[in-house]
């Protein structure tokens, strides 16, 4: 569950990062809509955390700068819509990955927590899917 939260608290701080370079609509309104998916899902793996009195996920101040600071750089010349929907396919699929690799080394963490990182998996997949009408 801290993975999961770790995860959706980086996308959910990239799009908020992003959200103001972002000069086309539809995809203002997608990367919304993707930020309270991943809320949703943050806040799932948090209650559980809550119920099984387990430490939640405390996040790291330097990864939260290096994030801000990349995004910012990788944006600097370049803000345009296809840019923007190539930097957030990226991190989709760096989430997809760290995700997969979690389960694969706690393959016994429990079938809900599973469901939990298969659901965030799927929906950064669908995510890419749509991104991808963008490039």
């Amino acid at each position: 569950y801290r993975e999961i939260q770790r995860n959706t608290e980086m996308a959910m701080k990239a799009i908020d990062t992003i959200s103001d370079k972002v000069y086309d609509e539809r995809l203002a309104l997608q990367i919304s809509r993707q930020s309270v998916k991943y809320s949703e899902l943050h806040n799932e793996a948090s209650k559980q955390l809550i119920a099984a009195k387990a430490e939640s996920y405390r996040g790291n101040h330097l990864a939260d700068i290096m994030l801000k600071t990349g995004i910012h750089y990788n944006t600097l010349l370049n803000t345009s819509t296809e840019h923007i929907a190539e930097l957030m396919i990226k991190g989709s699929n760096n989430g997809i990955l760290e995700m997969s690799k979690v389960l694969k080394h706690n393959a016994e963490a429990g079938e809900k927590p599973v469901a939990l990182a298969k659901q965030l998996i799927d929906f950064e997949e669908k995510s890419i899917g749509v991104l991808k009408d963008y490039l």
